[in-house]
């Protein structure tokens, strides 16, 4: 997976970057939003912050009221556990633009307190509402031996999309005892049980997490392994597919070096190649200067 925030990593860097407030006070300001794949994604602009935007995205089956059709006007809410967005405005070819409100739930924070989650302020609890999750995650986490302890941590189970669903499937693949941590990063880095199943049938059964998540966060796909394969790099071992991924050994370099003259070159060979900066340019260059 590549390096850059996702739309709800940079809300969260944004929202808990504002000032505390009380907990019961509402929020508005401005939004502007457009329709895509069954989802309304939003950008919020706080009325005390205008050079601000928060994005994120629901599905439009999640709204109370909505209409996207040419020119609707109607009034539209999204409730959630910690509040609920009162939004007006108007909508034109599928993109609207109009104010919204956020009212926290006055029972929200008792709720999470009493599941040991201190007291979220203002902009974190407009933010729990935001990633929708709150005391019913807490307990469905709870109940597949995933403890929640902190605002932080419900807001990245939130922004990562860490569910029971999910941490069952891992269990299912072979990682019983991950922690909510381990859970995230996975999660961050696009470690899916579509993707370990993918693994497993190329031989790579079993892995070590840290292993995973390399190859994860360097683009070893089943795919790439498959690539690699139908070049003649039979025994590759993650760490080597991992090496490959950071070098910049692709499929293109591989086939230009060997018809540059390096039929026999190995996978190390390769790599080394790629560290030293050593590419068809350089090696056609010192044929034309002998």
């Amino acid at each position: 997976m590549t390096s850059r925030l996702s739309p709800w990593l940079t809300l969260a860097v944004m929202f808990l970057a504002l000032p505390v407030l009380a907990a019961e006070a509402q929020r508005t300001g401005t939004w502007g939003a457009y329709v895509k794949e069954q989802q309304l994604q939003l950008s919020l602009q706080p009325k005390d912050r205008p050079d601000s935007h928060h994005g994120f995205f629901a599905p439009l089956t999640d709204f109370q009221g909505l209409s996207t059709a040419e020119g609707s006007s109607a009034p539209f809410k999204l409730v959630r556990e910690a509040g609920t967005f009162d939004f007006e405005g108007r909508f034109k070819d599928g993109q609207g633009v109009g104010t919204w409100r956020f009212s926290p739930d006055a029972g929200f924070a008792k709720k999470l307190a009493e599941l040991g989650i201190p007291r979220p302020d203002a902009d974190e609890q407009l933010l729990l509402a935001s990633v929708n999750v709150g005391p019913q995650r807490v307990q469905a986490l709870a109940a597949v031996g995933q403890k929640v302890t902190t605002v932080e941590e419900l807001v990245q189970v939130g922004i990562f999309r860490v569910t029971p669903e999910y941490v069952r499937a891992m269990a299912a693949e072979g990682y019983p005892k991950l922690t909510l941590e381990q859970l995230v990063s996975c999660r961050i880095h696009d470690v899916t049980p579509e993707r370990i199943q993918g693994f497993a049938a190329l031989g790579f059964k079993g892995l070590p997490l840290d292993s995973l998540l390399s190859m994860s966060i360097h683009g070893v796909t089943p795919d790439f392994i498959r690539e690699m394969r139908g070049l003649g790099f039979k025994d590759l071992s993650a760490d080597d597919l991992v090496s490959m991924r950071i070098h910049g050994v692709t499929a293109a370099f591989v086939k230009e070096m060997r018809d540059a003259g390096y039929e026999n070159a190995t996978a190390e060979d390769f790599v080394s190649l790629r560290i030293h900066g050593i590419d068809s340019v350089f090696v056609r260059s010192l044929s034309k200067k002998r």
